[in-house]
């Protein structure tokens, strides 16, 4: 048995995350705490992803449509299939992002947003 603290996992962007392979699993999560507005862009990933909505709400975009989801809900995302969320409530999103394989896989399908300019004195 292996116990690891939240706080321990690396942060990025919006989420701590715990990838399988570096603990000896075979599955990988993310603990996403974001704020109004924030969310992926469009990806897709070769494996399933699940989503356990905890806390506040997501507007999830696939091929099929838009869905807003909510805190006690869950969200199925089938292998290949792009999709993106965004923090669509007034509060904090908080929910498990949980990746069927020990590695991430994101193929991006959006740019990045570039950063504003600021200029020099």
């Amino acid at each position: 048995m292996r116990v690891q603290r939240f706080e321990d996992l690396p942060f990025s962007h919006i989420a701590r995350e715990f990838v399988g392979a570096d603990h000896g699993a075979r599955v990988t999560f993310l603990l996403v705490d974001a704020a109004p507005g924030e969310g992926p862009r469009l990806h897709r990933h070769p494996y399933e992803e699940i989503f356990i909505v905890q806390e506040g709400e997501a507007t999830f975009r696939s091929d099929d449509g838009e869905w807003v989801v909510r805190a006690g809900e869950i969200v199925v995302i089938p292998a290949r299939e792009p999709h993106a969320f965004t923090n669509s409530g007034a509060g904090r999103l908080r929910q498990i992002d949980i990746h069927a394989s020990p590695r991430f896989e994101t193929e991006w399908l959006e740019p990045q947003p570039s950063l504003p300019r600021t200029s020099g004195p």
